[in-house]
């Protein structure tokens, strides 16, 4: 049995779903490298492996949520699930700022020295290299890899799409610190009403980022492989869209959660590491609409 003692150390039952995982994480992965050499069998390995993934989800965070639920939890649990999400969000920043330090290499180092700026290490680049190349952003690369016919591609504007999915985001920041502020007030339907403004307005970003895609893919002639600027623009906005997919779902799954009764003004961690997680996606795609889009 686990321990339930507020002032002892928690010991948890065992349990079946980390081998699950491994077992559906090594499946897909697996799958996935046969897909990539072509082999028949690999899609039907990532589809095995993803259901196997998604039932370790359900199962494993179904069993925390119970035990939360029936007060098994002590403080010391509360502390580590809090100091859980933090390193999480500690190595997600690190990740972004991987791929914003390739953005600024390219931008502001590479670039240049190609055009015949910086050093004399850099002129020389410059000549052996690519002898015709200027030094001018967004560029195209020496084959021009666009997606238009004559090779050429439009960058993208910040004062439309990315516009308004900026601040989409911005206000669902906002509503979810005011369902926040009805879940501390004991106020259930602020909380709710808050949680489902959030969750529409973060699915509401995810589809405008869709079209916004569909529209570089199909009118602007602006793909991942179109050069520097097409692999680090759809590298940086397509890994937060994934994020910003995941923090909706994760709002999605407080949401219900509130509905049935769950979380009280004392104990309510799920819903701060939503909201945590959700600060941090608003955070990084002002990042992304200034570096990326704007500048």
């Amino acid at each position: 049995m686990a321990s339930t003692t507020k002032d002892s150390y928690y010991v948890p039952d065992q349990a079946r779903w980390p081998i699950v995982g491994s077992i559906g994480l090594t499946t897909l992965l697996a799958g996935f490298a046969n897909f990539l050499n072509g082999s028949s069998v690999g899609a039907t390995f990532m589809v095995i492996g993803a259901i196997i993934m998604v039932t370790m989800f359900f199962g494993w965070f179904g069993t925390v949520v119970s035990e939360s639920v029936s007060g098994t939890y002590n403080h010391q649990v509360d502390v580590s699930f809090r100091m859980g999400m933090i390193w999480f969000i500690f190595s997600e920043v690190m990740f972004f700022g991987a791929f914003f330090g390739a953005l600024y290499y390219a931008r502001q180092l590479s670039v240049p020295w190609l055009g015949g700026e910086g050093s004399n290490l850099g002129i020389e680049t410059h000549q052996y290299l690519w002898d015709a190349f200027s030094n001018v952003w967004p560029t195209n690369g020496p084959a021009k890899v666009g997606g238009l016919e004559d090779g050429s591609f439009h960058p993208m504007a910040a004062w439309g799409v990315p516009a308004i999915n900026t601040m989409i985001l911005l206000s669902s920041g906002g509503t979810v610190t005011w369902a926040h502020w009805g879940l501390l007030a004991n106020n259930r339907g602020q909380l709710i009403k808050g949680l489902i403004a959030t969750v529409v307005l973060g699915f509401s970003f995810v589809v405008l980022q869709a079209y916004e895609y569909h529209e570089a893919y199909t009118e602007m002639g602006l793909q991942l492989g179109t050069g520097i600027y097409g692999s680090t623009f759809f590298m940086l906005t397509g890994f937060h869209g994934l994020h910003v997919t995941i923090g909706a779902i994760f709002l999605t799954v407080v949401l219900f959660r509130s509905l049935r009764g769950h979380f009280s003004a004392e104990h309510h961690f799920a819903f701060e590491a939503a909201a945590w997680y959700w600060h941090f996606v608003d955070v990084v795609w002002l990042g992304l609409f200034i570096f990326v889009y704007w500048l």
